[in-house]
């Protein structure tokens, strides 16, 4: 069963902001028996207040909630250095078009609706986690004008540290491993979110969109190329 000592012995926190009693109940129990130290709050203004004291390694975070919506939250998180690179997992019961999409461009790291699958929610908070540097590789990777120092989980461009979020780290971190090579939306989602995670393609364009908000700084060439009917690669359009 995986349990902490997947991460290298730690026990990742989760917070978990969630008002049903009957849900935060049943995450926290399972939460637990994978390894997991659980944190809760049942608000906005409460999870931000948790998230100050002492900050989680990872947040499942309800998209209703009383007061404060989950994207607020969500939203005042990024604004801050401390926490903008802090794993999110949007939980919502919205299952229209365009919600998955919002939630990410919000700055969600990812997006579940319920009711969920335990087992599906567990494969991503730990794909999530793995993603944020929680069983970091070694050495340093170098493409041109970035470096990625994968110990330090930190990424320079010209000089400049680059804030990317784990998603956004994992797949800079992949191109860097490969640049040059074109890879579709399926084998990024393959690469990057894994073969046992259900993710929409669509969320490859969220995220590469955010990779290039965040890697490219005003006079600097775009370096994810986008290849139409192709997928995208991290080099520079001829």
């Amino acid at each position: 069963m995986p349990d902490g000592s997947s991460f290298g012995g730690a026990r990742p926190t989760i917070l978990v902001v969630e008002d049903e009693a009957p849900l935060l109940t049943l995450l926290r129990y399972n939460l637990e028996k994978q390894g997991f130290r659980v944190e809760e709050a049942t608000d906005g203004q409460e999870a931000l207040l948790r998230v100050s004291e002492a900050k989680p390694d990872l947040i499942l975070l309800d998209w209703m909630l009383p007061a404060m919506s989950g994207l607020e939250v969500c939203r005042q998180l990024r604004r801050r250095a401390e926490t903008r690179d802090l794993p999110i997992i949007m939980v919502t019961a919205r299952t229209e078009d365009g919600d998955a999409v919002r939630a990410l461009d919000t700055g969600a790291d990812d997006h579940i609706a319920k009711p969920f699958a335990v087992d599906a929610l567990m494969a991503r908070i730990r794909a999530l986690l793995r993603r944020s540097g929680a069983a970091a590789p070694k050495g340093v990777l170098a493409w041109q004008d970035i470096q990625m120092d994968q110990d330090a989980h930190r990424v320079m461009r010209n000089g400049r540290k680059l804030h990317l979020g784990p998603t956004e780290y994992r797949l800079l971190e992949f191109f860097l491993s490969h640049p040059g090579r074109v890879f579709s939306r399926e084998q990024l989602l393959d690469a990057v979110w894994g073969r046992d995670i259900h993710v929409e393609l669509r969320t490859v364009d969220v995220h590469i969109r955010r990779l290039r908000k965040a890697v490219n700084g005003d006079g600097e060439a775009d370096v994810i190329r986008t290849v139409r009917s192709a997928g995208y690669a991290l080099d520079r359009e001829e």
